[in-house]
């Protein structure tokens, strides 16, 4: 107990200041929640009698287009012939409409279907979808041509929630309490980023420190809430800022040298819209950040861990033999999450990677464009802050459990002669511990016959 205080003093001692000086950064940067000079279209308000209605897929079919609006409102089916009579010359595009009958109760009304969602993955009877309802907009009555109902997007509240409790009763389940503090401490963590980091944003504060210190509060709140606090956390936790401090400096450099500006984004653009505030390339440097701090979070509490475990097994290894050894297994670490970092981007941007491969241009002209360079920059920045992490973190690590001076105290052979325990390695460990139980084994059956002399002359 006293060696794990010891421990406990030297890492408070450098995270409790640094803790401080994140909560004075974090009151000093906490945004004022004013939208002020913030001009952003809300697409769900609606006019005066137009609401988002909620229903469930009864019938679809494919008609004429005008002969499909030509009944507005009435969810009756027309006929071809109907349609045919009143439709323009020159207008014989067919489009998909959905009989559906509304949550709300009522008849079935008649949706059209976005011609790119008809396309792609249709809709089929007993999908829950949304859709505005027109019927009742001022004027609408005299609107023919125009559909009354259109839809807008599925419903999929059910899936969604179902998948999210299944999430939650297998972590659960295998992680247990651990699991179920690493579930709130996710939940503490989005709500660090809706009402610090995105007002900041929008409020035009520093990007980078925004992004520095919001990190840093949820990785302190996410790694003790999770894991506890030990010396293994505090550890883990020193080898995670470390990781992120390079990865902001380098998404920094790469964010101005590279010039990301998002001109290849839409939701970019729309916010170079939306308040002279906003810094596209201030957003992208948060994303660089932010992105990979799931990643960085399981190398380094992995790599704590596995330096502890080894101290367990072999405590008098000297502080070199227990590097190297947690390095092995950081080597492989870092050889996994190099490829779980590019497949989740590249799993992410798959779209967009679709898209430009389809114009068939030069491999370096295609990862340098637009569309895919703040892709390629994330990757790169993110996979070299998580493995400088490692090894700085093995380091911390080993650091620690030495600081805290435990030391073998040898082990007694059955001949009564002492030895010390100074296995070198677990591998050396593991073949000493193999032939101590061998020479067990073998001892064993010869001093079985004695024992049961001396349990004969006990009942005797």
């Amino acid at each position: 107990m006293a060696a794990r205080s010891k421990a406990n003093r030297i890492l408070a001692a450098v995270l409790i200041p640094l803790a401080l000086l994140t909560l004075a950064g974090m009151a000093a940067l906490w945004p004022s929640g004013s939208k002020d000079g913030v001009s952003l279209a809300n697409p769900y308000s609606t006019a005066p009698g137009v609401t988002f209605d909620t229903g469930t897929i009864q019938n679809v079919v494919t008609e004429n287009c005008m002969q499909g609006t030509s009944q507005r409102g009435t969810g009756q089916q027309g006929t071809g012939q109907q349609g045919s009579a009143q439709q323009p010359p020159g207008q014989g595009s067919d489009c998909t409409f959905a009989f559906t009958e509304p949550d709300k109760g009522g008849s079935p009304v008649k949706v059209v279907i976005n011609p790119d969602v008809a396309s792609s993955h249709g809709v089929k009877p007993g999908d829950q979808i949304r859709y505005l309802n027109l019927s009742n907009a001022q004027g609408a009555t005299g609107s023919q041509g125009s559909p009354a109902y259109i839809f807008v997007d599925f419903v999929r509240t059910l899936p969604i929630v179902l998948l999210a409790v299944l999430y939650a009763v297998v972590v659960i389940a295998v992680a247990r309490w651990r699991g179920l503090r690493a579930l709130i401490g996710l939940v503490g963590a989005y709500f660090v980023l809706a009402n610090f980091l995105l007002p900041g944003l929008v409020e035009g504060k520093p990007p980078l420190l925004l992004a520095l210190v919001g990190s840093t509060v949820i990785m302190i709140g996410v790694l003790y809430f999770a894991h506890g606090f030990s010396a293994r956390t505090s550890t883990a936790l020193l080898g995670t800022i470390f990781g992120l401090a390079i990865t902001a400096l380098l998404a920094a450099w790469a964010t101005n040298a590279a010039n990301l500006a998002g001109v290849g984004s839409h939701d970019a653009a729309t916010l170079v819209n939306t308040s002279h505030n906003i810094s596209i390339s201030g957003v992208i440097l948060c994303g660089l950040i932010i992105s990979g701090l799931g990643v960085l979070n399981d190398v380094t509490i992995t790599q704590s861990s596995a330096v502890w475990e080894l101290y367990e097994l072999a405590p008098a290894s000297s502080a070199r033999k227990l590097f190297t050894s947690a390095m092995r297994i950081g080597r492989d670490h870092i050889a996994s999450t190099v490829y779980t970092i590019a497949f989740a981007y590249a799993g992410a941007a798959l779209p967009i990677l679709t898209i430009v491969m389809l114009y068939d241009r030069p491999l370096m002209d295609t990862l340098t464009s637009a569309e895919l360079s703040e892709e390629v920059i994330r990757t790169l920045v993110g996979s070299i802050g998580l493995v400088l992490a490692i090894p700085v973190t093995t380091l911390i690590a080993v650091l620690v459990v030495k600081a805290t001076g435990i030391k073998a105290t040898g082990v007694t052979d059955d001949a009564g002669h002492g030895h010390a325990d100074d296995v070198e390695d677990t591998g050396a460990l593991a073949a000493a511990a193999l032939e101590e139980r061998s020479r067990r084994a073998a001892v064993e059956p010869a001093q079985e016959p004695a024992t049961r002399r001396g349990r004969r002359a006990d009942r005797a």
